[in-house]
């Protein structure tokens, strides 16, 4: 089970509560992985390129949306692309 944030909106220790509501389950894919053979060392590289990638991806989301709207406002309009 995760906690949800003890308020909806911004706090002074939202990404403290953060980080300790995914440790239980970070320690856990940890524990999976070393069990699984996996260095400590390899196991991190590879988070941090997980981590990595999935920025890319919500980077490249966001542009790929701004760029939907900005099309569909223009079609709206009535100017074309």
């Amino acid at each position: 089970m995760i906690n949800a944030p003890r308020h909806d909106c911004e706090y002074a220790d939202r990404e403290v509560d953060c980080q300790e509501a995914t440790e239980r389950g970070f320690q856990a894919v940890v524990d999976c992985m070393l069990d699984a053979g996996w260095a400590r060392s390899e196991m991190m590289r590879a988070l941090r390129r997980l981590i990595a990638a999935d920025n890319m991806t919500q980077k490249e989301s966001a542009k790929v949306e701004a760029d939907l709207a900005i099309a569909r406002a223009m079609m709206r309009a009535g100017k074309a692309l």
